[in-house]
């Protein structure tokens, strides 16, 4: 289920660096992780939908990519964005 415009302007305004900002790693990590709590919910509901299931492990991978790429750069951010999404690390 895509997320719709309204929802992605509220979590873009929400996690945004600057005013304008929508490719910034917060963002994108705010937005994947939202995209990945819906589909977690869906996979409980449909437990053998394999082809769903395959797309959250990318997202995940990809989110933790970016947190990676965060600690590099600043680990302060990453530590951050980290526990404002609810993440572990």
């Amino acid at each position: 289920m895509p997320l719709s415009s309204s929802q992605k302007k509220d979590i873009i305004k929400e996690f945004q660096t600057v005013k304008g900002d929508t490719g910034s790693p917060e963002v994108q990590v705010a937005l994947l992780t939202y995209r990945v709590e819906k589909l977690t919910e869906h996979l409980k509901a449909h437990a053998h939908d394999n082809h769903s299931r395959r797309g959250l492990l990318s997202m995940i991978a990809k989110r933790r990519r970016l947190i990676n790429f965060l600690e590099k750069v600043d680990k302060a951010r990453a530590s951050e964005i980290a526990k404002k999404v609810g993440l572990k690390k």
